[in-house]
């Protein structure tokens, strides 16, 4: 495509369409969604980090190629398939191992993944619950009852 042409294109699409900025924010009348407020419930962390280690437990135990049909030799029958097509001098042979090679290191990334997702929630959901144990024990009024927000928005003056 020539400059001019490329000049051409421009100036015709800017006469279509007028020009006009858009900034990334909510509307002036205060349309968007949610409050802005950043709400945990512990119930949805311990179903995640459970669905994740599901995840998990599903693909390790039907993704790992490389070690189905394992022999005596401990090599998987895909990874026998290969060596045995590479000995009768056939290049499909290391195009299969090297499948075989990339899909192991693949699926790897994404158990790593899966045990990462559940670990940090399984904590997540552990530290939430102890943080708010602490709190409530540090925001009791002399009597034993819970500190009411007028309290503690005097704090905040």
């Amino acid at each position: 495509m020539a400059w001019e042409e490329w000049e051409q294109l421009k100036s015709q699409a800017a006469e279509r369409q007028p020009t006009h900025m858009r900034l990334n924010q909510l509307a002036p009348d205060g349309g968007g969604g949610g409050s802005g407020d950043l709400v945990v419930h512990q119930d949805d962390l311990g179903a995640v980090g459970h669905e994740a280690r599901v995840l998990y437990d599903d693909i390790h135990a039907g993704a790992d190629i490389a070690a189905a049909g394992a022999g005596k030799d401990g090599a998987g029958s895909t990874t026998q398939a290969a060596g045995a097509l590479k000995s009768h001098g056939f290049e499909t042979g290391g195009a299969l191992e090297k499948t075989v090679e990339v899909w192991t290191s693949q699926v790897k990334s994404v158990l790593q993944a899966c045990a990462h997702i559940s670990d940090h929630l399984d904590y997540s959901e552990k530290r939430h619950s102890e943080d708010d144990a602490e709190i409530g024990t540090v925001l009791r009024a002399s009597d034993g009852s819970a500190v009411s927000v007028s309290k503690l928005n005097e704090y905040f003056k």
